[in-house]
Parts: C-alpha cells; structure tokens; sequence
C-alpha cells in the first residue's frame, strides 16, 4: 500500500491525517518504542506511524467510551463490526434523514460501535456533538449516504491487520494517564482547540479548561515526559486558539495543512496552518521497553495499577 493512501477508519473533524507525516517527522522514534494518542479520536498520528512502521506499539485512549468501544471493535471484531455497518447503511436508502435520526436515538439510548461508524459517515464534516446531557445530538449531512460499505470494508480490514496486534485502549481521563507513563513512551496529543472545546455544542464529551491542561502539560514536563501537542491554528486572518505560555518551554513550529475546504466552498483562496508543540524531553534519548504484544502491554499496565493501588 502507498503510504499516501494510509486510510482512515472514519472521518472525523479536526484529523491530522493530512499532516500526519509531517508531525512524525519530528520524532527520532528509534528511541521510543509506544506511541501514545490520550485524545485518539481518529487516530490518525498512529495509523501512520503504523504504515510506515515507526513504532513498535501503539496506546489509544479517549474519554469518550463509545468512541474507544468502536476502536475495540475495528481492531479484534473487524467483519463483524462491517456486516452490522452494511446492513444499517442499506436500511437508509428509503428515508435517509428519518433513519439517521432513529439511528442516533438508538444509539443515544445504548451505544453500539456500528451505530456510531454510521453516525460519523454521515454526520456534517464528520463533528462529534454532544447535548448537555451528553447525549450525540450532530444532524446528517443530507448531500450523501455516508461511506459505502465496500470501501469502509477495505479501509477496516487494513487497519486492523496492522494495528489488531500491536495496540492497547484505554478510556481515563487525559489527567489520569500522567501516572502511567513509562520510559520509551512518546505521547502525541490533539485535544480540542480552545475557542472549540468551550462552545455550546463541544465535540467532546468534556471540556478542557486552559489553565488546567497548561497546569498538566507543566506535569508532563515535571516528569520527563516526551511529547508533541496540536493546540491551535489558523485559517486566513482566523485563529483558533491562543499560543500556550512560554513558561512551559515548548517549540513551537507551524504546518501548513492545506487551502481549507470550507474557505474554497465560500470563493476564498485561505491556508489552513496548524501549530504543533515540543516538548524539552523530546530531545531526550530515551531507552525503550520491550512489548511482545498488545496483551502484554494490558498486562503490564494493569499490574502496575494494582501495585500502586496496594
């Protein structure tokens, strides 16, 4: 496969995978043997960093559970989670605005991975929305159908030969994984851009606060943590988000992610560019450790759990 075609497993607002390799290219990954993503969504940084076989292991964790329990399923429960999505994509075609909205009642009521490919193949730009009382409230993008079914099939099957055996999940909070990590990790983290993630209509289910994620990137700092950070950008003369303190020590370099679609739709000629953060530690060799799989990862973190715990 090219690695231009590295596939995405769904489409989701705010992904790197336009510019997934130029956020890898700033990591020596000889010296890290797990790559970690605390806010995963899409996981487009570690598909990547799988398909050029930059890392021996990947760790993907979100907050949002239902979003994990799908990354479960494309990763150990692939054909079963694409004949579920098959059959809902193909109940749509009489009514499709009116299944869409039975499809997200339904899922809003008992989570299911399929429910949820289906809602994020035909949901406007792919947005995560949530209501106040954390239920997914997005509306269809009523222009198309979603993913069709074979070529979603392709895209699943791939990421799950690469990843199925190498990849551990989690669902913590992001402040609850300082604790975890361990010498050879790398983190890569893309949380929600500030000016986004406090609007009415987040696309996570909770916010983060400025103060408190500069407070915990400190942390990370504190520890030796390497790590690289997608926080704010631009489009044109709008910006998304305010430059982190230079108290934290980090670089900042900016990637151009291309002319932005939406800038295009509306007659305008607009660059996309996005700010992406290193840590001090990042210029820290650092010796790996060892995983034979991703059950050995689980076991290991798992027991370091019940050690601290004790």
């Amino acid at each position: 496969m090219r690695l231009k075609d590295a596939p995405q497993p769904f489409q989701y607002q705010g992904s790197k995978r336009a510019i997934a390799s130029a956020i890898l290219s700033k990591l020596d990954m000889r010296s890290y043997s797990l790559l970690m993503e605390p806010f995963a969504g899409s996981a487009a940084v570690s598909i990547r960093a799988v398909m050029e076989n930059r890392v021996n292991s990947i760790w993907l964790n979100d907050v949002n559970r239902p979003l994990i329990d799908l990354w479960n399923a494309i990763l150990h429960d692939t054909e079963n989670l694409i004949e579920q999505y098959t059959e809902i994509w193909e109940l749509q075609k009489h009514n499709p605005k009116e299944f869409y909205n039975r499809v997200r009642a339904r899922f809003n009521g008992h989570p299911e991975p399929a429910d949820l490919l289906y809602l994020l193949s035909r949901a406007i730009k792919g947005a995560v929305r949530y209501n106040s009382v954390g239920e997914f409230n997005q509306s269809p993008d009523n222009r198309r159908l979603g993913t069709r079914p074979t070529e979603l099939a392709k895209r699943l099957r791939i990421i799950s030969t690469a990843m199925n055996s190498c990849t551990y999940t989690s669902s913590f909070d992001y402040q609850d994984l300082i604790d975890k990590y361990e010498m050879g990790q790398v983190w890569y983290m893309d949380p929600p851009y500030e000016g986004v993630s406090k609007q009415r209509d987040s696309r996570y289910l909770s916010t983060i606060g400025r103060n408190e994620f500069e407070e915990f990137l400190g942390h990370l700092n504190d520890r030796g943590v390497p790590f690289l950070l997608s926080y704010d950008g631009r489009t044109g003369d709008r910006t998304y988000g305010r430059p982190l303190a230079d108290k934290l020590e980090l670089e900042r370099v900016e990637i151009l992610a291309g002319r932005s679609a939406t800038s295009t739709l509306q007659g305008r000629n607009e660059k996309t560019i996005e700010s992406l953060y290193i840590s001090p530690a990042i210029e820290v060799s650092i010796p790996a450790k060892e995983y034979e799989s991703a059950d050995q990862m689980a076991l290991d973190l798992a027991s370091e759990d019940y050690a601290k715990a004790s």
